[in-house]
């Protein structure tokens, strides 16, 4: 399997941590590229440029990168393109990442009623106009964005968005194949991601990714396979099992046998780390293991634990705590069946909140106001 190259980066195997809001923080991270060895790409949560350009102070922290992290990837929102232009100034100037990421695909409603994340590629102009000062801002750092079908089966914008990233010089486009209105329901469109690598590759060598239902190394290489695509972007797949990571080197080293299956002790273990490296990175240890707390459900998934044990792991507030909570649970068990399957969230919304008028035209950009830049970052 060939690496995939961005810019001047080959990650190989052919696999990015999706940025995922309050997830994909530095320790997050840490813990996918210890597992994978340092091997693929992992990008951090979503940086909103007007906090970026602000310097807001939790954003600012959000973009500390582990001095083993290499190359150091961002994913950026905005929807102004002299804002993101300025953000991305920042970024090539003060050497603060190797790689931008830019975000076109959150569903969430407090970034498409404002006319960003899956709303934005609509306004084709606006779209470009955002590409263009991205790119021509970033110097030597390649520039590349991620995307959703559209904002509904009625408005499907990936196709045009992925001629317009090849013309404005983006280095590499990924898909997730669903819709905004999706939103994390039914089944991604892996059709979709091929229809775009053909598309693309019609006029550009540049990469297509592919993003949606990858939950285990078997299915980023089937979607490899039968979407032609050069890479793959992994989320929820990930959540509470930062080792599937390295399945995925494994799988492409064509290496199955030693894809994790880890014990209740082991993933304990993870765990417990997961909540350490949390309390180092905010200063604080109670503050590290409330935030972990979301993360107890998809470590536990489908190991027999039992809902009061989970209510105590959740609501744990030290290390210690914490620890005594997972001593106190049957470490023997294997890795069960039932939790190989899909995680994270899954409901569908079916229709999108978008600005008013926003469909009326899919040029006219007169739509997005300036409070449509957020000034906060991450989850």
């Amino acid at each position: 399997m060939s690496s995939l190259q961005i810019g001047p980066h080959s990650v190989q195997p052919p696999v990015v941590l999706a940025p995922m809001a309050g997830i994909t923080n530095a320790p997050f991270r840490t813990l996918c590229r210890e597992f994978s060895g340092g091997k693929g790409l992992f990008v951090s949560e979503m940086i909103t440029t007007r906090a970026l350009v602000e310097r807001n102070e939790k954003t600012m922290q959000l973009i500390h990168f582990d001095a083993t992290e290499k190359p150091r990837s961002i994913q950026l929102y905005g929807v102004d393109p002299d804002t993101v232009g300025k953000a991305v100034r920042m970024i090539a100037e003060e050497d603060l990442a190797d790689h931008i990421d830019l975000n076109f695909g959150c569903p969430v409603p407090k970034v498409t009623r404002k006319g960003g994340g899956s709303a934005l590629p609509y306004k084709r102009n606006l779209l470009r106009a955002i590409l263009r000062e991205a790119v021509g801002n970033a110097g030597s750092l390649p520039v590349t964005i991620k995307m959703r079908k559209g904002i509904d089966d009625d408005h499907l914008t990936f196709l045009d968005a992925g001629r317009i990233a090849v013309e404005e010089g983006v280095t590499a486009v990924a898909l997730h194949g669903r819709t905004a209105a999706q939103h994390y329901g039914g089944t991604a469109d892996w059709d979709a991601i091929a229809r775009l690598k053909e598309h693309v590759g019609a006029v550009s060598d540049i990469p297509v990714l592919g993003n949606g239902d990858i939950w285990s190394a078997d299915d980023a290489r089937r979607m490899m396979r039968e979407t032609g695509c050069d890479g793959v972007v992994v989320g929820r797949g990930c959540l509470g099992r930062p080792w599937l990571f390295g399945d995925l080197v494994a799988a492409f080293e064509d290496r199955p046998e030693d894809y994790a299956r880890p014990t209740m002790k082991e993933v304990a273990d993870v765990m417990l780390r997961h909540a350490t490296l949390l309390g180092e990175w905010l200063g604080d240890e109670a503050r590290g293991v409330i935030d972990f707390r979301k993360h107890v459900a998809w470590y536990t998934k489908g190991f027999s634990v039992g809902s009061e044990m989970r209510r105590k792991l959740a609501v744990s507030s030290s290390l210690a705590e914490l620890a005594d909570h997972l001593s106190a649970l049957d470490l023997d068990q294997p890795w069960p069946t039932g939790a190989d399957g899909p995680r994270g969230r899954t409901s569908g919304r079916n229709k999108v909140v978008l600005p008013d008028g926003w469909l009326n035209d899919p040029y006219d950009c007169t739509g997005v106001s300036a409070d449509a830049e957020l000034d906060t970052s991450g989850g």
